[in-house]
């Protein structure tokens, strides 16, 4: 095991466009040391299969031939081959080579090569060069979907395009309007030190971690937590380079503005005339969004707190409970509902340190634990935050504590001076007022060598519902020898669901069983009605084909919008489950035993 002071610290937000701010540099240096340390296998074993992995259907002249234009069009170190050995780094030193929380080997799901594009014109540039050459190409904006399956291309071999390293700038903060315009390399950390740096009176929302990509995010449908945590909903307009290299502006964007300048409603109303397109560009391979508008929360008054409750078998009373006080708006946020479990993971400790044995941990050890922990041996904590005035916040925490007493009388509500400074409602304190953070790291010293994959369904905010997909989850985790650590984030009328299983990902058994139980829960829960709202690159196919009403309706329709955008199939073949003409039906989709298979040994792709 290595020493916790050997790993030289993670870069700074000044010095890098993905780095860490200031504030953050020693918690960051202290998060990656612990982490780190749990590492029993080299940062870095020999590559067994082709150097570089090949865009399929071309030979190594073709690939070189073509690798060489692309270096005329963009300077020769923008552009770089992906030949070296594969790292899979930490947070904010991630690799964009492949996917650094690998469920299949290390090197199935590689690039051929990575570009670096500095303007929307090089991007356009990029995907002409690609048509040509019919290479495909997987864009980035920073490639921390982490859990969904990183910075890896779908298809082996592609070209990814890294979008962030030269294209993060912050191109406007609009105070008056609450808004801002953002290229896809600007993380929720450089948005919010760019914010305080100015002095404007201005919340971001940021999810668990900050170092993401405020575009990317949006796009792939992520969630924050204070009143504008749904982040594609709180996008406000659109720059896309289409397949053909073409530029489309979305909403208000398309009106030009007066003597050639950007329209003045472009971040301030959604749709435009006529269809709203912009949903099309979300979680699709329909175009590359270069520019987005986001808008921003005005500050106010806020009180975050936690609601503890007994009993496992409360889950189907507190789900019920939140449903009136979430569709009545008395609750201010997208508050969260997770098991103690977790209250265990974020203390950063391993889960050797609770229970050395293998095999899920069993309901009296978690009990035992928590025990010793602050909240004591309670098993469901609910984390929500109010805003407004201080009047209206105690009114609200009254209705709120009144409900949950009605239904469960053992229930306890608790605020952040309840609790000890390193308790995780602190770290809530700070996400759900707009504050990024890196907290949520912890639990990856779960195991060694930690990696997640997420499983997250959509559930009706309903006791019944609900119940279904929780045996469902807990049973299969059961099965698998996986601890269940779920997170459910709330609304008046639905529930993301997310299950994080946490692996060793250099256990080939632990990523065999990992991709057997992700598989079993996306296929029964499917079976029941409930479908995934977002998914790992591995399992998008699954995922598609159980949107499945009407003969596949919905999996015609994108695939005809495909064919029409990108004839050649040279954008992101295969992400969430959209293949092209090109590529379908030809051996690339995974909708049994693939992810298995390639744990053998036998690769991604057609055999």
């Amino acid at each position: 095991m290595a020493s916790e002071s050997s790993f030289p610290p993670p870069p700074s937000l000044s010095s890098k466009y993905s780095g860490l701010p200031d504030r953050l540099a020693e918690i960051g240096a202290e998060s990656k040391n612990r982490l780190l340390s749990k590492r029993t296998v080299p940062e870095s074993a020999p590559r067994q299969k082709e150097v570089p992995r090949l865009p399929p259907d071309i030979t190594r002249p073709e690939f070189d031939q073509a690798i060489g234009e692309i270096r005329q069009i963009l300077g020769g170190e923008n552009v770089d081959v992906n030949d070296k050995p594969l790292v899979d780094g930490w947070y904010v030193e991630h690799p964009n080579t492949h996917d650094a929380f690998h469920i299949a080997l290390q090197e199935d799901l590689v690039s051929s090569a990575i570009v670096y594009p500095g303007s929307v014109e090089e991007v356009q540039a990029v995907v002409r060069w690609a048509n040509k050459h019919l290479i495909p190409v997987y864009p980035i904006s920073m490639g921390r979907n982490i859990g969904y399956g990183g910075t890896a291309p779908r298809v082996p071999g592609s070209v990814v395009i890294d979008l962030g390293r030269r294209m993060n700038r912050i191109l406007n903060i609009d105070a008056e309007n609450a808004s801002c315009l953002v290229e896809p390399g600007v993380s929720y950390f450089a948005l919010y030190e760019e914010i305080q740096r100015r002095g404007l009176p201005l919340w971001i929302d940021t999810p668990d971690v900050g170092g993401g990509s405020v575009l990317g995010n949006a796009i792939d449908r992520g969630v924050g937590y204070t009143p504008y945590g749904d982040h594609f909903a709180n996008h406000c307009g659109m720059e896309i380079v289409l397949p053909d290299g073409s530029l489309l502006r979305t909403g208000m964007g398309a009106l030009p503005g007066k003597d050639g300048s950007d329209n003045p409603t472009w971040q301030s109303f959604q749709a435009p005339y006529g269809p709203y397109s912009d949903g099309l560009f979300s979680q699709s391979n329909f175009g590359i969004v270069v520019r987005m508008g986001m808008w921003l929360m005005p500050p106010t008054g806020h009180q975050s707190y936690l609601i503890t409750f007994p009993r496992d078998s409360d889950f189907s009373l507190i789900v019920d409970t939140i449903r009136p006080l979430a569709q009545q708006r008395i609750l201010g946020n997208i508050p969260q509902l997770r098991h103690v479990i977790q209250e265990l993971a974020t203390t950063g400790l391993p889960r050797s340190h609770f229970y050395p044995s293998p095999g899920p941990m069993p309901r009296s050890v978690i009990a035992e634990q928590a025990a010793n922990l602050p909240l004591g041996p309670v098993s469901w904590v609910f984390y929500g935050t109010q805003y407004g005035d201080a009047s209206t916040i105690s009114a609200q925490l009254s209705a709120i504590r009144a409900a949950f007493s009605a239904a469960i009388p053992e229930s306890k509500l608790l605020l952040p001076s309840d609790l000890p400074p390193e308790h995780y409602l602190h770290s809530r304190v700070s996400v759900c007022s707009g504050v990024p953070i890196l907290r949520e790291l912890d639990w990856l010293n779960w195991v060694p060598n930690a990696a997640h994959l997420f499983f997250s369904p959509i559930v009706p905010t309903r006791a019944a519902d609900a119940k279904v997909v929780h045996e469902i989850v807990v049973r299969l985790h059961q099965k698998h020898g996986f601890d269940l650590l779920p997170t459910l984030c709330v609304a008046g009328r639905e529930m993301h669901y997310i299950v994080n299983i946490v692996y060793d990902r250099s256990s080939v058994d632990e990523k065999r069983r990992a991709a057997r139980l992700m598989k079993e829960m996306i296929a029964e829960c499917a079976a029941e009605g409930y479908g995934e709202y977002r998914t790992h690159i591995l399992f998008a196919d699954m995922v598609a084909n159980t949107y499945n009403w009407g003969g596949n309706a919905l999996g015609r329709f994108n695939e005809t919008i495909k064919d029409a955008l990108d004839p050649n199939g040279i954008l992101a073949p295969g992400r969430n489950g959209i293949w092209p003409k090109r590529f379908r039906d030809k051996g690339w989709e995974i909708l049994g035993d693939e992810v298995e298979r390639a744990l053998d040994g036998e690769g991604i792709g057609p055999k």
